[in-house]
C-alpha cells in the first residue's frame, strides 16, 4: 500500500472536513424547519401536515435531502475518522475494515447526491441549500476516489502482505 496510502490519507482528511461542512448545513435546515413548521404547516392540507418537520425552504424534495445528507454526514464523518487511524497505524485486518465502512459511506453519499440532483431538478431553493447540493456532490466524488484509494490498497496488500509495514496478517 506504498503509493495508495498517502492518497487514502489526503482523501480521508479532505472527506472529513467535507462531512462536517454536509452535518453543519443539514443541521441548519433541520434547526429552520423545526422552528418555522409551526407557523407554516398550519395552512397545509392534511398529507402535508402529518410529516413532522415542514421545510419552509426548498422544495418538495428538500426533506428527503436534507434527512439523508445529514445521515450520510454523520457516517461519513465517522469512516473518514476510522478510516484515517486504521489506513495509518493499523494492520492488514483494519485496513479491510476501513474498506468496508468505506464502501457503506459511498453507497449512503450517492444516495444523497441523488436526491441533491432531484432537488436541483426540480429548482427553486435558496443559497444554503445550494451550497448543501454541491457539497453533497463534491464529497461523493471525493468519497468514491476514497473509497478507489482504500481497495487498490487492499487489493495490493492481498497480493504481497509483506508491503504493509510489518507483514502482519
Amino acid at each position: 500500500m506504498a503509493g495508495s496510502k498517502p492518497a487514502a490519507s489526503i482523501l480521508l482528511l479532505l472527506n472529513f472536513l467535507l462531512y462536517f461542512v454536509v452535518i453543519v448545513i443539514s443541521g441548519w435546515a433541520v434547526n429552520h424547519a423545526i422552528v418555522r413548521s409551526r407557523e407554516t404547516a398550519s395552512v397545509l392540507t392534511i398529507p402535508a401536515r402529518i410529516f413532522p418537520i415542514y421545510f419552509p425552504v426548498g422544495n418538495m424534495a428538500t426533506g428527503f435531502l436534507v434527512i439523508f445528507s445529514l445521515i450520510a454526514g454523520i457516517v461519513g464523518m465517522t469512516t473518514s475518522a476510522t478510516g484515517y487511524l486504521n489506513v495509518t497505524g493499523g494492520g492488514i485486518s483494519n485496513l479491510h475494515a476501513a474498506a468496508a465502512s468505506s464502501l457503506i459511506t459511498l453507497l449512503l453519499t450517492f444516495l444523497a447526491m441523488g436526491l441533491a440532483c432531484k432537488e436541483i431538478e426540480i429548482g427553486w431553493t435558496n443559497a444554503k441549500l445550494r451550497t448543501l447540493e454541491v457539497m453533497v456532490i463534491c464529497v461523493s466524488a471525493t468519497q468514491l476516489f476514497c473509497t478507489g484509494a482504500i481497495h487498490a490498497g487492499v487489493s495490493e496488500v492481498t497480493v504481497n502482505p509483506n508491503a504493509y509495514g510489518s507483514g502482519r496478517v
